[in-house]
């Protein structure tokens, strides 16, 4: 499953969450986001928000990554773009 907020893309590879006992992802949605992220069977959904909804209330904290990593079975990544750090990368050698 993917989904936007304003500048973040979150994947989340569900294939791992019906092993997961902890939920840590909702759990820190609830907490530090605005329950974006909910239990759909044992499932984490966005439930029936729009990709318009979804830019908007996400606040982009990170938590939903930090806690599945920590405490669950590492099945969300979360790309933050930069613009320009490809070409910054390639400049200094590093890419």
């Amino acid at each position: 499953m993917d989904f936007e907020e304003a500048t973040i893309k979150v994947t989340i590879d569900t294939s791992k969450c019906p092993e997961c006992t902890t939920k840590a992802c909702v759990e820190a949605c609830k907490v530090y986001d605005r329950g974006i992220l909910q239990l759909d069977g044992e499932i984490p959904s966005v439930g029936n928000l729009s990709p318009e909804e979804l830019k908007r209330k996400g606040t982009e904290c990170l938590a939903c990554e930090f806690a599945c990593q920590q405490r669950g079975k590492s099945a969300i990544h979360i790309d933050v773009p930069i613009k320009g750090l490809n070409e910054y990368l390639k400049k200094r050698g590093l890419k």
